[in-house]
């Protein structure tokens, strides 16, 4: 299609009709203001369409305070009617004038006049950033998307997509499968690691292949080559040849995600590896010690270990911190599989346990999941005036805006947002259709469903039992729970009292559902649907009247609920 019709999610309010104009008409490439009825409306689109320009369009008649938008219009274009058309802040004209200019080879260099190279530059290649990107363009602004990869310590690098694609969920969840699938045999079987990888390597190459050919589809500009931001509009590129340029951008969309932190202590760059380097590993880690209590730390634990290795994993503290804890501490109960030492490792590793006594041991693989850290002062200038948080996180509006106006930041780097993929591409999406077609809804960043995938999956939506507590009173919360076994477990004779879920409601909200938490087989496809009913305030007794599918695991949620008397965080 040559050109997007939309229609704003929320409209803006009857008393800031103008405002709202304003800033559309100013922020927006091309926008087209219509309706759906109007002959002459059509005769534009058409011409648009001919000339294969991509615009926003807002259909005045679908919208309950169109008649006010078109009279406020007036006074932007000095005339009433419809269709009227706008780039980049500046009246083209209704349809007479459009035509004129299309009939005159006019039409395309008055769209592609602009003062900068691109409407908008977006800063980083992954999940959120290529949203924005290709979402951006639908509505005729002209994009450029850039994406660097810097090479890890031990030179692992990758391709277009960002670290959920390359060195994060997918091969994540590819391994941890192959770890199901062992579990499951309840046979020897011998496993092939570089069979594994290459397979995995493989559909992540074909995922890299398809990003470019969908920004090329999209008419987005993809830059392999190292962006920073020195200036508002500027931003200085350097490609692998070293060679340096720069570019000018109406906003900048700052994508860039975040890397694995190294612990400062001796030897760990080294010889140790984090995620980054693990799915790609040429050969089986050995006999392995994960260093970490996060969730990556307990997946790459999780399906090493289920796929024969032998895994010890090192905390400090807690684990899966901000995570509902009585889910952790069942996590930490599972044993994933019978594990056989393997030969005395290379890499000694001294430490102390908790109680002071001295942890001294062998490993052929160390890897650390310590957390991961934004890396913007490689991507931003400091005389630019973009504000970053204590952890060096970008400060951002409800709207994603930095202290610089024209600059946004999206995904992990956006300081106090969920750091997860589709979190980042729906707020990706939403950015690019607030600046260049009117819309006016923000993301919401509550309630937002997620699963660690250890080999048995532990979903979560909502708050966890002690955030429920902290905020409203424990007096004010009731959580039901209820253990459950999957039916396929029965006649292998697996485990009892294993699987949980547990739903944490608020009493004096009609025990609305706060957070639900479940730990078993397929977690993640069980919490995605429960998700949209927790987003849309369901309660207790909406889970009650819903009739489950039988046998499932989720049907659990449905009949199988007891009141938890001691709240775990007492």
């Amino acid at each position: 299609l040559n050109f997007l019709l939309f229609q704003p999610y929320t409209m803006p309010p009857v008393d800031g009709t103008s405002q709202w104009l304003r800033k559309t008409i100013d922020s927006a490439a091309v926008i087209l203001f219509s309706k759906t009825t109007c002959p002459y409306c059509k005769n534009v689109k058409d011409v648009l369409a001919e000339a294969k320009i991509k615009h926003a369009t807002i259909e005045l008649d679908q919208l309950s305070n169109g008649s006010a938008i078109q009279k406020s219009l007036a006074s932007f274009s000095k005339i009433e009617t419809v269709p009227q058309m706008f780039v980049r802040g500046k009246f083209i004209g209704d349809s007479q004038m459009v035509l004129k200019y299309h009939r005159n080879n006019e039409l395309t260099s008055i769209v592609n006049e602009s003062k900068y190279d691109y409407d908008l530059i977006v800063i980083g290649g992954g999940s959120g950033g290529l949203a924005a990107g290709k979402e951006a363009a639908k509505y005729g602004a002209k994009t450029a998307v850039l994406d660097f990869v810097e090479p890890t310590p031990i030179g692992t690098t990758w391709g277009l997509g960002g670290t959920c694609v390359n060195v994060g969920c997918i091969p994540k969840k590819l391994m941890h499968q192959a770890g199901l699938l062992t579990l499951c045999l309840l046979i020897s079987v011998s496993h092939n690691w570089s069979t594994m990888v290459e397979g995995v390597q493989s559909h992540i190459g074909s995922l890299n292949w398809g990003y470019k050919v969908a920004l090329r589809d999209n008419q987005v500009t993809y830059l392999n080559a190292k962006g920073m931001l020195i200036s508002p509009h500027e931003v200085q590129i350097t490609d692998k040849n070293q060679k340096v340029s720069i570019i000018t951008g109406d906003k900048i969309i700052l994508a860039t995600g975040e890397r694995p932190k190294y612990p400062e202590i001796p030897g760990a760059v080294e010889y140790g590896i984090t995620s980054d380097d693990l799915f790609s590993l040429p050969y089986f880690p050995g006999k392995t010690l994960v260093v970490g209590a996060s969730y990556v730390a307990l997946e790459c634990a999780g399906f090493l270990a289920s796929l024969g290795g032998d895994v010890t994993v090192m905390v400090r503290s807690i684990l899966l911190r901000g995570f509902d804890q009585q889910m952790a501490e069942k996590i930490k109960q599972l044993k994933a599989v019978d594990t056989e030492n393997n030969k005395p490792g290379l890499l000694l590793v001294k430490g102390h346990y908790t109680d002071g006594k001295k942890f001294e041991e062998e490993f052929e693989t160390v890897i650390f999941a310590v957390g991961r850290e934004p890396q913007l002062s490689k991507v931003l200038c400091t005389t630019v005036g973009v504000k970053l948080d204590k952890n060096g996180r970008v400060v951002c509006t409800d709207d994603e805006q930095t202290t610089v106006s024209n600059v946004y930041a999206i995904g992990d780097i956006n300081a106090g947002k969920p750091q997860l993929t589709p979190v980042a591409i729906q707020a990706g999406r939403y950015l690019a259709k607030r600046l260049f077609a009117g819309a006016t809804e923000l993301t919401d960043y509550s309630n937002v469903a997620t699963t660690v995938f250890t080999p048995l999956e532990y979903g979560a939506c909502g708050l966890s039992e002690e955030d429920a507590i902290e905020k409203y009173g424990d007096k004010d919360i009731e959580v039901y729970h209820s253990n459950f076994k999957p039916l396929e477990w029965t006649v292998a004779h697996r485990e009892d009292n294993v699987c949980y879920m547990k739903l944490v409601c608020r009493k004096s909200d009609h025990m609305r559902v706060l957070g639900l938490h479940v730990l078993g087989p397929n977690a993640g496809e069980i919490t995605q649907g429960y998700a949209v009913a927790i987003k849309m305030g369901a309660t207790k007794a909406d889970f009650d009247r819903t009739i489950g599918i039988h046998p499932t695991c989720s049907e659990v949620c449905e009949y199988c609920f007891f009141i938890c008397i001691e709240p775990f965080s007492r």
